[in-house]
């Protein structure tokens, strides 16, 4: 037995001997992609697991090559590992910080799930989703819970204006921020325009919580996020509420027509313009974030310029000041 041990330590070192002479150049590569990875979650204050880190990293290895890489990093002073969770930074805080966000995360969807059965209902609703930090199972004091929306083809706008103005109802006083309805697509149009670290991130955490099967179509024609990172795939998306209730179809079947089709643009042009009052305004919102709405008859999502732009010159930057380490040492 001991002998067997031993042989298996001898192994085990010539193994680490060998992947240590492993062509620098892929193994350099290696190591900035994870500091690549943890950079960008590093932005929102968010240390990472061994798992996660091999699942948002931009190209395909093994955990064993992996650990061996975050073993490398650690020593260097690059990365710092506190409970399991690795950061860029020495900082234990950030560690209780993400621990109590899980735990408040998890609180927060099961309202997500009563929530979503209940915004399903709405006419043209196809299929929802969980987007945002939640989808990322972390919740602060301030969160919201955020909805992507699927909605027939040509109805975006009846769906969403419905929807909106549910929201608007005295009742909900108070508890807005768990229906934020911000991001809407119709089956027309089910590829998403942006393709960056940023959207792909998003797309790939985007928990499915109700639908007729649109989602799954949905994942199906942006299968382009994987190329972002090749350790994720496509969730096998289950259709969860294929029956329609009557108040759904009644309302359906009041706009299935001429006048359905007018109204939805018209809504469409209306919501376009207030908008883009707010935008030239430049109104915040209660997170004293830009407002501002990108539109089409096929979509109605957040205007990039005011926060998704701005994030990515960050990661940027990060990245940047990551090369100019990695030089120097």
């Amino acid at each position: 037995m001991q002998i067997t041990i031993r042989d298996n330590e001898m192994n085990n070192a010539d193994h680490n001997e060998d992947r240590s002479l492993r062509q620098p150049e892929d193994a350099a590569n290696t190591k900035k992609s994870v500091l690549k990875t943890l950079a960008y979650f590093d932005i929102f204050e968010y240390p990472l697991t061994h798992k996660e880190i091999k699942d948002f990293l931009d190209k395909e290895i093994n955990d064993e090559d992996l650990k061996f890489t975050l073993e490398k990093l650690k020593q260097a002073g690059y990365i710092w590992l506190h409970d399991g969770l690795y950061s860029l930074r020495n900082n234990y805080a950030l560690v209780a910080r993400r621990r109590n966000g899980n735990e408040k995360a998890n609180q927060l969807l099961a309202k997500a799930n009563k929530i979503t059965k209940f915004l399903y209902n709405f006419p043209y609703v196809r299929a929802i989703g969980i987007s945002g930090s939640l989808s990322k199972n972390f919740a602060d004091e301030n969160a919201d819970i955020d909805y992507f929306v699927i909605t027939k083809a040509n109805r975006l706008w009846i769906a969403r204006t419905l929807m909106h103005l549910f929201k608007k109802m005295p009742f909900l006083k108070g508890r807005k921020q768990f229906y934020c309805m911000n991001y809407y697509v119709d089956e027309v149009e089910l590829q998403i325009e942006e393709r960056n670290i940023y959207t792909a991130t998003e797309l790939v955490t985007l928990m499915p919580m109700a639908g007729n099967g649109s989602m799954k179509k949905f994942f199906e024609s942006n299968q382009w996020a994987l190329s972002y990172f090749p350790n994720q795939y496509i969730p096998d998306v289950k259709i969860t509420f294929a029956k329609d209730n009557w108040l759904k179809k009644t309302g359906e079947f009041l706009f299935n027509n001429r006048l359905g089709n007018w109204l939805d643009n018209y809504l469409m042009k209306l919501t376009t313009r207030r908008w883009k009052i707010k935008e030239d305004q430049k109104r915040l919102n209660t997170k004293g974030e830009r407002m501002g709405l990108k539109t089409s008859k096929h979509y109605s999502k957040p205007n990039p310029i005011f926060f998704h732009d701005s994030f990515l010159k960050k990661h940027e930057k990060r990245m940047l000041e990551i090369d100019e380490k990695l030089k120097t040492n």
